[in-house]
């Protein structure tokens, strides 16, 4: 999951670079919902017991 929101965020950079607003808008978005979900998702496995052992 991490993966795809680094992946949409340098899609939405390149497309800022070249001058694609509305692309580089909508890739942002996607990029900040799936690092939420990604977040809540991993405080869910650390809360649950399934995160790395230390």
């Amino acid at each position: 999951m991490l993966t795809w929101t680094l992946i949409f965020l340098v899609v939405a950079l390149i497309a800022g670079l070249f001058g694609f607003g509305g692309i580089a808008s909508a890739a942002t978005g996607i990029a900040r919902v799936l690092f939420f979900v990604f977040l809540v998702l991993f405080a869910v496995s650390l809360l649950a017991g399934h995160g790395v052992r230390l």
